[in-house]
């Protein structure tokens, strides 16, 4: 089995810039308040929070993310990888396979469309942008 070329740099500046979209997507600048009201969390309950963990623990698994995507879009032959194709598959593990997952466990867990919008339209778009970097940083 040969492995597809990875550009470290390019999966932890991926990896990082998803993470700052995340960090504007659920500020008050976007969608800080609406999630908080559907997800049911109080000021004080985040205040108690381990931020740093969280913050952490969540960087460390989009790293994961991006590592993943890497080999996806890296399967082709150098000269077909590009920003474009890197975007495309961004964004369609981002909607078919997380989006969609998420869709299904809101389903059961009775959570509103307006939270999986928020939260599946955040990763699409995080793996999209992810994605470019990946096809583009050659």
């Amino acid at each position: 089995m040969t492995y597809p070329f990875i550009n470290i740099w390019a999966v932890l500046v991926a990896a990082l810039l998803f993470w700052v979209l995340g960090a504007l997507w659920y500020s008050p600048l976007l969608f800080s308040k609406r999630w908080q009201k559907e997800v049911g969390f109080k000021e004080e309950e985040i205040s108690k929070t381990n931020m740093a963990m969280v913050f952490g623990t969540s960087f460390l698994l989009m790293l994961f993310m991006v590592w993943a995507l890497n080999f996806v879009i890296n399967s082709h032959k150098p000269e077909q990888v590009s920003m474009q194709l890197g975007m495309m598959y961004g964004l369609f593990v981002g909607f078919f396979f997380s989006m969609l997952t998420m869709g299904i466990n809101y389903l059961y867990q009775r959570r509103s469309i307006v939270l999986w919008l928020i939260d599946g339209v955040y990763v699409m778009l995080g793996l999209g942008i992810a994605g470019m970097i990946l096809g583009g940083w050659r």
